[in-house]
């Protein structure tokens, strides 16, 4: 912005210089006019990337970026084969890292593109516990300065659409650029899921309170109204604690306990117990079948009725 700064002052002085003054002249030459300044609308985006780009151009960036995605992608799908960290087995107390995960229609979440991206020591996060950098989604990179994409050059995967900082032990760290997959829990653990709620926005108090001490918001229209401010003789302020009219949701909000995550609960914690550590590897040792079930899930597969 300073250099919108100096053509505002510029102009000023243009403005103020009799007709004919050279540029050089009227750069030196004080002002004794008012003030004159203008402000940069940014319409489209705050990145130039697509200046001077034809149609045919700009489809043809899209698709070689795909592809780039495409062999970054494939070429971590192995991370054992490339001198990876150190292995350490499962003890209790130790914290794995967290995922990122996309939540489809009301009870499907998917795991998609998840990646560490940076390892935090405990002295460069001031911190008692290090921390690992973890994005999912990839995302258009277009729309970023050279300056945000730095760390996912370092990592050596696609720009991601939400990261995160997750506390981890130290002998459960992993190397940047590692891919996280749903195998990283069991069938059959309890997990803690944080979401972001929707936001509704501003809410009267009928919907802010769900109708606490009053009629439902059906049989009449008192709930969505607040009681008077104190009288003349009292305190003409609102007292703390009072009930008014706010905005809610877009909080990050925690459902304890669900069937796949590491819990807290402690009538949980025994069926947390060995898993995947420090995350489960495509190219380990361990292979899985296709499908995964829970003890408790029907499998289509299976019989429905026997007889005997």
């Amino acid at each position: 912005m300073a250099g919108w700064g100096l053509l505002g002052r510029l102009g000023r002085r243009l403005w103020a210089a009799a007709p004919g003054t050279s540029l050089r002249a009227a750069a030196g030459a004080p002002s004794d006019r008012g003030q004159l300044g203008f402000v940069a609308r940014h319409v489209n985006n705050t990145t130039w990337w697509h200046e001077h780009l034809s149609e045919e151009n700009v489809e043809f960036l899209k698709k070689i970026t795909a592809e780039e995605y495409k062999a970054q992608t494939a070429s971590k799908l192995c991370p054992l084969k490339d001198e990876p960290w150190p292995l350490n087995e499962w003890k209790p107390g130790e914290k794995r890292t967290h995922l990122l995960i996309l939540k489809y229609y009301f009870s499907f979440l998917k795991v998609q593109d998840c990646h560490v991206l940076r390892y935090i020591s405990k002295e460069e996060s001031g911190g008692k516990t290090s921390k690992l950098l973890v994005g999912g989604k990839n995302a258009s990179p277009f729309f970023k300065s050279e300056s945000a994409m730095e760390i996912f050059k370092e990592a050596g995967v696609p720009r991601k659409q939400k990261v995160t900082v997750f506390n981890v032990t130290d002998d459960a760290i992993i190397k940047p650029g590692t891919p996280l997959y749903a195998a990283h829990f069991r069938p059959g653990q309890f997990v803690d899921v944080t979401a972001k709620t929707s936001s509704p926005c501003q809410q009267w108090l009928m919907i802010f309170y769900f109708n606490v001490g009053g009629m439902i918001s059906s049989q009449t229209t008192a709930n969505a109204k607040f009681a008077q401010m104190p009288k003349a003789q009292k305190a003409a302020k609102v007292y703390r604690g009072k009930k008014m009219p706010g905005k809610m949701g877009n909080i990050y909000r925690t459902s304890f306990g669900l069937k796949v995550k590491d819990s807290k609960l402690p009538t949980y914690k025994d069926c947390n117990k060995n898993p995947p550590f420090p995350t489960f590897f495509a190219d380990g040792d361990e292979k899985l079948p296709e499908d995964l079930y829970d003890e408790e899930i029907f499998q289509f597969t299976d019989p429905s009725v026997t007889y005997k």
